[in-house]
């Protein structure tokens, strides 16, 4: 398994890919441990059979990350719920699927986080079009990918 550290052995650059787990959406961002800075792709549609894995699958192959993080969702009192629960099986599915490490990190308050950022950026005129939901999944992958690169430094 890789190092979690942000660069390979050599200092080389690794693309990192980020998921914000939800029962209807998963938001997912990309990342690299040089910049050390995150970018919406996109949220996958997720149902009752779980993740549209044909489109990680195509994510996956696009971006060819070195390692996955996914974020945690605990209760406000750190303890675990039923969706952190859900969202470490999803962990172990990718880390199965594609033989990378996981990485957890907590994401209690992402969304709010990336609601307001989004808010923002429309109110003061760089952002156009109204924040969907999507949108908001997909911001809070970016900001778990943005916690854990804090934290590994």
């Amino acid at each position: 398994m890789p190092d979690p550290a942000p660069s390979g052995p050599t200092g080389t650059p690794r693309i990192v890919l980020a998921f914000d787990f939800g029962l209807r959406r998963i938001g997912v961002a990309c990342g690299d441990t040089v910049s050390r800075t995150a970018a919406p792709l996109d949220a996958v549609p997720a149902g009752q059979g779980g993740p549209r894995w044909e489109v990680i699958d195509a994510l996956s192959r696009e971006w060819q990350p070195a390692l996955v993080v996914v974020g945690l969702p605990y209760n406000v009192d750190g303890s675990d719920s039923a969706m952190t629960v859900a969202a470490r099986e999803f962990a172990a599915d990718l880390e199965r699927r594609y033989r990378l490490q996981v990485m957890l990190v907590d994401e209690r308050y992402s969304s709010r986080e990336a609601e307001a950022q989004l808010k923002s950026a429309r109110e003061s005129g760089l952002r156009r079009r109204r924040v969907l939901k999507a949108d908001v999944d997909a911001a809070a992958a970016c900001v778990i990918l943005e916690r854990w690169f804090n934290e590994v430094t």
